[in-house]
């Protein structure tokens, strides 16, 4: 998923608010009567904190440094040097990645940053371009053979980075890797749930490979899974393991490993016979670049250091104030495009007050959410009018966000029979944290009694998953642009998401309806989903954020990729 790569909540938030926003911002939303917000309130929300905060009085309870890499043993550029610019066609390409990796292995990881390192290695049998469209990658092409039967044509002069010829028996072996139970080395990859459940995969010849699925499956859900999931190597594998390979990665992308470590920097090279990538992502051959370094540095004020200095290249999950504050920069060019990253309040509808409808459609109209998108978000962010977002291919435009209206809200809690003297609290993480605290000081001007508390996650998810928490700031990729990958592992009634403990025989029937309809049956399924959990409510709904991202202003033909990711085959530095 790259976007749904950590199906967790994720805090992934903080790249448009952390805890710096800006001052003007504050004093808008403050001012604003709609927010009905106090400044002295939203200064001590957003400012800096403890990272280590303790669960006293509703203030939280949760609970690497820099490197300096050296070169390269074959002389490749270090990850803290600024290489010379190229001409067209040339440099070295430094990326500051904001966490460790997973993994180096295609195979076993579930994260967007990993993903983001290793498609720079790997190639897939598709892939997605930066509008969104699923096109061929390492297939030529491919056909429906009957319900369950899907058949890909393996394109010519494909070869991995040792020289060996890419064939189907490789793209066989590298799908049961994932599709297959026990298949990692007697492990199973922690990708599986990104494919539909596989029955068999074949390879009939080098260049054919056939998937049956154990049931009928849209074309979208296929391709969509696929998407995800890169081809490897199997002689090299069956000789040296998954170990071996995550510590010496052999793939048929357009950049090749040299060295690196997972927690440090990646540094990569051209290679120089890469078969061109996609024809539906032109120009084709090999990359521009002489070579990509990826760098972890957590730290954002960090990044933008490096990137300020020229140390790095490219600097991802930019906040409100950096994105504004290097827009200023004429050799920094900031670019915005839309997410794929669901964000809402997850309700827990088993306990009260939140097992009463009312409650939860009050909790809807009593939440500012437009004016948080425009004054604390910089406006980098689109509104989700109910559960399915407005980039999804079933979206219901039909629906109307919920109206911003107290008084509604207050109605609709004394019809409930609460009123609004009861307590609740909005558990979150640290990045999280600036934006929750202004939430609850919504909620707040409705006489509620609302708190935060911040945790870690691993904490936080068990807590939630077992119905141990009122209300939770979450978020889960719709990199699928389907609401298969977003509602049912969220709402469905035991889904590994289901942070509301929602359950509704109904919706549990459509969503299995809908996960094999066509794409017209699927419409009128869809949009009675819509409508029913827009009326039941399980989340207050809230934004998708943009992602926002800086790059050296020598980049050249610099455009980011969906979900996260960096395409970067056909960039280059400028001399």
């Amino acid at each position: 998923m790259a976007d749904n790569e950590n199906p967790n909540v994720t805090g992934n938030m903080d790249r448009l608010y952390r805890t710096d926003l800006s001052r003007r911002a504050l004093l808008r939303l403050a001012a604003g009567s709609a927010a009905g917000l106090s400044l002295s309130a939203l200064l001590a929300a957003c400012g800096g904190g403890d990272s280590t905060p303790t669960p006293s009085g509703g203030s939280g309870e949760q609970g690497a440094a820099d490197s300096t890499p050296t070169q390269a043993s074959d002389g490749t550029p270090a990850a803290d040097e600024t290489p010379e610019p190229a001409g067209e066609g040339g440099g070295v390409i430094t990326v500051a990645i904001t966490a460790p990796l997973q993994s180096l292995d295609p195979a076993n990881h579930r994260d967007r940053v990993t993903e983001t390192v290793l498609r720079a290695m790997f190639d897939g049998l598709v892939t997605r371009r930066q509008d969104g469209e699923i096109v061929p990658e390492i297939a030529e092409s491919w056909e429906q053979i009957d319900d369950t039967t899907w058949e890909f044509k393996i394109r010519s002069g494909v070869t991995f980075h040792n020289g060996d010829p890419l064939t189907a028996e490789d793209v066989r072996f590298s799908l049961e890797r994932v599709a297959m139970d026990g298949m990692m080395d007697g492990e199973t990859s922690p990708r599986q749930s990104l494919l539909p459940p596989i029955a068999e995969i074949t390879a009939p010849d080098d260049q054919t490979v056939r998937i049956v699925l154990e049931s009928p499956v849209p074309e979208a859900i296929l391709l969509s899974g696929l998407v995800h999931n890169q081809i490897v190597p199997k002689a090299y594998v069956e000789e040296v393991g998954g170990e071996g390979l995550a510590a010496k990665p052999i793939g048929a992308g357009p950049f090749k490993f040299v060295e690196g470590d997972v927690s440090d920097r990646i540094v990569l090279e051209r290679y120089d016979d890469y078969y061109g990538g996609s024809p539906d992502m032109p120009p084709v051959g090999p990359a521009k670049a002489d070579g990509v370094v990826f760098r972890v540095i957590p730290e954002l004020s960090s990044r933008l250091a490096s990137l300020k200095a020229g140390d790095v290249h490219i600097v991802q999950n930019l906040n409100v104030d950096s994105a504004r504050s290097l827009r200023t920069d004429p050799n920094i060019v900031v670019k915005s495009y839309e997410g794929t990253r669901t964000t809402w309040l997850a309700m827990n509808v088993t306990r009260p007050p939140f097992d009463n409808k009312l409650v939860r459609q009050a909790m809807n109209y009593g939440l500012d959410v437009q004016s948080i998108i425009d004054e604390v978000l910089g406006g980098e962010a689109v509104r989700m009018t109910g559960a399915v977002p407005p980039f999804s291919q079933f979206y219901d435009d039909s629906l109307q966000p919920y109206p911003y209206d107290p008084d509604k809200a207050k109605q609709l809690l004394e019809e409930a029979g609460v009123g609004t003297n009861f307590q609740f609290v909005l558990d979150a993480q640290e990045p999280d944290r600036a934006v929750a605290e202004i939430i609850v000081q919504q909620y707040r001007q409705l006489g509620l009694d609302a708190s935060v508390r911040i945790w870690e996650w691993p904490v936080l998810q068990e807590a939630t998953l077992k119905g141990e928490r009122q209300m939770l700031l979450g978020s889960w990729g719709n990199s699928f642009r389907h609401p298969v990958d977003l509602i049912n592992p969220t709402l469905m009634t035991g889904g590994r998401g289901n942070y509301s403990q929602y359950s509704n025989p109904e919706l549990d029937e459509l969503l299995e309806r809908g996960a094999v309809a066509s794409k017209e049956e699927a419409a009128e399924i869809y949009k009675r989903v819509q409508q029913i959990l827009y009326e039941d409510a399980p989340w207050v709904f809230l934004w998708v954020p943009n992602e926002v991202e800086a790059g050296s202003a020598a980049l050249q033909n610099w455009e980011p990729g969906p979900d996260g990711r960096e395409l970067l085959a056909d960039t280059w530095l400028a001399s």
